[in-house]
């Protein structure tokens, strides 16, 4: 299930993803899609529970992960 919230920063409907969506989405497992939120290769939002964290992502952030660099890398350089 998607859920849409209006998203009053930039007046759009923003879709929020749980981890197994954006997994899905992403079409990676669900545990990496977590790695990668923790080591900030993907943007994603923790609600904080009682015990553990849950994860949000937004279908703008993930599409640009899969977009890569606006600019191209030169030989040797990395992403970080």
């Amino acid at each position: 299930m998607i859920t849409q919230v209006y998203d009053s920063a930039s007046t759009t409907l923003a879709q929020w993803l749980t981890a197994n969506e954006a997994a899905a989405y992403l079409r990676v497992d669900s545990r990496t899609l977590l790695r990668w939120a923790r080591e900030g290769k993907v943007r994603g939002f923790t609600l904080s529970g009682a015990t553990r964290h849950v994860w949000r992502f937004r279908h703008a952030d993930l599409d640009a992960t899969l977009a890569g660099p606006a600019v191209p890398l030169t030989k040797g350089e990395t992403i970080q």
